[in-house]
């Protein structure tokens, strides 16, 4: 466990930025006001699918709450451009995690 923490944050550490900058600051630029209202979206959604049992990402729930609120004054004030960017990473990213696993679980038998 410590192990995968570490690594964990090490990745945060490096790449938070690039993400950080991606969603706050080229995807849509929001005032305070709308910042929370995408912060209370995103909590009242995480909210009722925590008590629905319904599972969601934390990172695309507040992803798309900031779209959302970005999008409500004027659908131009999105970049989307970064959102397209996004929506094949997070695409991508189950069948990459699934061949991931697959490659790894055949390693370890052959190893162990």
């Amino acid at each position: 466990m410590i192990l995968c923490s570490a690594i964990m944050g090490l990745g945060t550490s490096i790449g938070g930025y690039r993400i950080i900058k991606s969603v706050g600051m080229d995807m849509v630029r929001l005032e305070k006001y709308q910042g929370f209202a995408a912060d209370t979206a995103a909590a009242l959604c995480l909210l009722v699918s925590s008590l629905t049992g319904v599972p969601v990402s934390t990172t695309h729930t507040k992803t798309t709450a900031i779209m959302g609120v970005g999008a409500a004054r004027r659908l131009s004030n999105v970049n989307w451009g970064v959102v397209r960017e996004m929506v094949m990473t997070w695409v991508l990213t189950f069948p990459g995690c699934g061949l991931i696993g697959f490659l790894m679980a055949k390693l370890f038998f052959i190893l162990f």
